[in-house]
């Protein structure tokens, strides 16, 4: 009997030590707060806590949105975007800097003598401008910093620099672009993209030997796609390419090349210096006496398509030029969920449920990263809107490892 004494003994004691324990850590905290008494109060602290709470009040409220410059510098400066990587190994570089330079110093020789003798040719009575070498130039500087992961580094100032550049600098040549060469036989480049269908494009080389793709705006901004439009007939956007640039930066993918807008002077940014006779013809007076051109596509690019001046002022987008193909190759690869282009067909991934899982074990989605990538690049379509990206393109040096570029996005 006594040890059934002894026993209960022990279960109440352990009971008690239980409910104390749940007392002092659960309930006696609870009511201290409800009863607004704090037995270890350090006033001193309280204060600093309450002026350190205010003062991050204040960075917070609306009084403080009159910063200086724009909402994205201003997103920019967050400690999320300044965080400073390691520098890439040199084997994850696309570029050897000896090499590149040696190679742009032989090519600028060569271009400026080919301008000049062109100038010559034409009679020209404008200045004639030689492109100069620098290698601190932006858009080198842009070249050499491209990488397995991205095509600049993250918080890079170069891509600010490059910005003005592409907006202010003098044009001193302008061309149609390679794929636009393709449709006369001037260059293979299927190995990149076909010829374009409806874009009007020119190639835009600065005064420092950089070079950018100009897309001329076609609509006005306000102007929204009418529900009616198919995808593959709706007009480009010259302002969807430069939001694109912008956004994509803004989700850290930093896959598509630096794009600025800029107002361009068709006669003397394009007409003068036009580096071929043949581009010079597509130059016409509308009945409004605005100076129009229009380019070499397949669909969309005759005069009833050009685009016009005000009379010879027009906005576009100014993107900056990847390295050059000769000693940086790119691969194109067709997009799995390629969108059909006819009104009545489909595309298998619009038919087959398990495609998906079907592409997953198809090289080179088998690479974990390729198929991370790839569902990157996806997002980022819905995101701008784009539905027509039927390709993609790496660096042939990374291979299956390399960052997808998410080039023309004017369809956004």
């Amino acid at each position: 009997m006594l040890f059934l004494r002894r026993d209960r003994l022990l279960w109440v004691l352990t009971l008690s030590a239980l409910l104390g324990a749940d007392i002092y850590f659960h309930l006696w905290p609870e009511i201290q707060v409800r009863l607004g008494r704090d037995w270890d109060c350090d006033c001193d602290n309280t204060a600093s806590h309450v002026e350190e709470a205010s003062t991050i009040a204040a960075m917070i409220s609306p009084a403080t949105m009159d910063y200086n410059g724009s909402k994205l510098q201003h997103l920019f400066s967050h400690h999320l975007y300044t965080v400073q990587p390691t520098k890439p190994p040199a084997h994850h570089l696309l570029l050897n800097a000896h090499e590149t330079i040696r190679y742009h110093r032989k090519r600028i020789i060569s271009f400026n003598r080919r301008r000049r003798s062109h100038h010559v040719d034409q009679n020209g009575t404008s200045q004639f401008i030689n492109a100069d070498f620098d290698f601190y130039t932006p858009w080198l500087q842009f070249h050499l910093g491209i990488s397995k992961d991205a095509l600049y580094p993250r918080s890079s100032p170069v891509v600010e620099q490059l910005l003005e550049k592409i907006s202010n600098l003098t044009i001193i040549h302008a061309d149609y672009s390679p794929d636009d060469k393709a449709l006369n036989g001037e260059c293979d480049c299927s190995p990149i993209v076909k010829p374009s269908g409806t874009h009007l494009k020119l190639v835009l080389r600065f005064q420092d030997f950089g070079k950018a793709m100009f897309k001329p705006m076609k609509q006005n901004r306000e102007d929204e796609t009418p529900e009616d439009f198919f995808y593959f007939v709706d007009f480009q956007r010259h302002n969807a390419e430069i939001a694109a640039f912008h956004l994509d930066r803004i989700l850290d993918f930093r896959r598509v090349p630096p794009v600025s807008g800029r107002l361009i002077n068709v006669t003397e940014d394009i007409f003068l210096a036009a580096g071929n006779s043949e581009l010079q013809t597509v130059f016409f007076l509308s009945p409004a006496d605005n100076v129009c051109f229009f380019s070499k596509c397949l669909y969309m690019c005759k005069t009833e398509y050009a685009v016009c001046g005000d009379p010879h002022i027009i906005e576009g987008s100014l993107s900056a030029y990847l390295p050059s193909l000769s000693y940086a190759p790119r691969h194109s690869v067709p997009n799995p969920w390629i969108r059909s282009y006819t009104f009545t067909g489909k595309e298998e991934w619009e038919m087959n449920p398990s495609y998906c899982d079907s592409v997953k074990h198809l090289h080179p989605y088998t690479n974990p990263r390729r198929l991370l990538n790839i569902i990157d690049m996806a997002i980022f379509d819905f995101l701008i809107g784009n539905m027509d990206r039927h390709h993609y393109e790496i660096f042939t040096k990374f291979g299956d490892d390399g960052l997808l570029l998410h080039l023309d996005n004017a369809r956004g």
